[in-house]
């Protein structure tokens, strides 16, 4: 029988019982349930929505060291060969929130059994995946009393071998949000188009128009994306519908971009409302700050990797992704960096396999650094 690193054990346990954001209900029992097998002494938890914060406390305090970790799945039906598959249908855990949790797990667990000066807070935020958590548990009144000094994170990389980290100093992730656009015009027979307003033709005009916003729009020597990753409208063949919605992303490297392609696209979508005689409606459902690495805590952190660890380090470039951490980074100091863990399926594939190897590295990387870092 195979004999499981205890934090790879609870990750298989926590890959069976994927929630969407903000009902994480058996996610969150799970966590508490750990929790309460640990020596108390040292521990406070409070809990916020399905999240949760954990202050184990110092020997002789002089700040507050964060570190957050998301608990949330994704709306995908899993396709691995895992003999501890998803038992929520249609519910995948395709972005190794699993793996996140039980990192966090294990480095709350050896700061319990081996004090270190300074507190400690481990935060448990729910919604990354969307409507978003960061923003809110910010905003909370525990977060106000436990505010950290600095706040650090990871998210999973495939794309890197285990006992590899990739991280930057500045801008490592971009600004994002939500764009959903409804159309609404005149519905009738296929046989009588002259009398309707057909969305269908309206919606796919707008697609090919938005497109002209990165090409036109933004600088070259900036970086913007809009993908439009779903259409709907119309209800059969023969109908010409009166209705259609276009759901996508915005991704900019800069929130001044954002501010100028989302100016872009009311204009086109205002146009598109004028010449297709049709009413429309925007909304940018969930935005996220860019996620920017503190300098000198990054570079800190960069030099320690190489020097006192196996791990080897790159110094990777901005990506497109999102992820809501920006928030917090936004008022605290601190920063996030990738962890490799080597799997031939991306993020948010339903055949997403980390290599679970990287839990007991990240944990030995992480104690040691936060021991330093709590120390000094």
């Amino acid at each position: 029988m195979e004999t499981l690193h205890p934090f790879v054990a609870i990750r298989r346990e926590l890959h069976k019982i994927p929630e969407l954001g903000f009902q994480e209900v058996k996610t969150q029992r799970f966590l508490l349930h750990y929790l309460e097998t640990l020596p108390q002494e040292r521990l406070s938890i409070k809990t916020w929505k399905t999240g949760i914060f954990v202050r184990v406390h110092g020997t002789n305090p002089t700040k507050l060291i964060g570190y957050r970790a998301d608990i949330d799945g994704l709306p995908i039906t899993e396709e691995t060969d895992y003999a501890f598959q998803s038992e929520h249908e249609g519910l995948m855990h395709a972005c190794g929130h699993d793996l996140h949790m039980s990192i966090a797990l294990g480095v709350l667990t050896h700061f319990v059994h081996n004090p270190v000066n300074d507190d400690l807070l481990f935060i448990f935020q729910p919604a990354e995946e969307g409507p978003g958590g960061a923003e809110p548990m910010l905003a909370s009144d525990i977060m106000k009393e436990w505010k950290p000094d600095m706040i650090v994170a990871l998210h999973i990389a495939p794309e890197y071998p285990v006992r590899t980290i990739a991280v930057r100093e500045g801008l490592l992730f971009a600004n994002t949000s939500e764009l959903f656009i409804d159309l609404k015009g005149k519905g009738g027979h296929a046989a009588y188009p002259h009398t309707t307003n057909d969305m269908v033709v309206a919606a796919c005009s707008l697609v090919n128009q938005l497109q002209t916003v990165i090409s036109r729009n933004v600088d070259p020597l900036d970086s913007a994306v809009i993908t439009i990753g779903k259409i709907t409208g119309g209800t059969v063949q023969n109908i010409i519908a009166e209705r259609a919605r276009l759901e996508g992303t915005i991704r900019t490297l800069s929130p001044e971009s954002m501010g100028r392609v989302k100016e872009r696209i009311e204009a086109l979508v205002k146009g598109v409302e004028v010449g297709y005689q049709c009413e429309t409606y925007i909304d940018y459902g969930c935005m996220y700050h860019q996620v920017y690495n503190h300098h000198e805590m990054t570079r800190e952190f960069m030099e320690f990797v190489e020097n006192e660890t196996d791990i080897k380090v790159i110094e990777c470039k901005e990506a497109m992704t999102g992820e809501d951490f920006g928030y917090m980074l936004k008022e605290i100091p601190g920063f996030m960096f990738w962890l490799g863990v080597q799997s031939p399926y991306g993020l948010h594939h339903a055949k997403l396999q980390p290599d679970e190897q990287a839990i007991e590295a990240a944990i030995a990387l992480l104690s040691k650094y936060l021991t330093k870092k709590a120390t000094e």
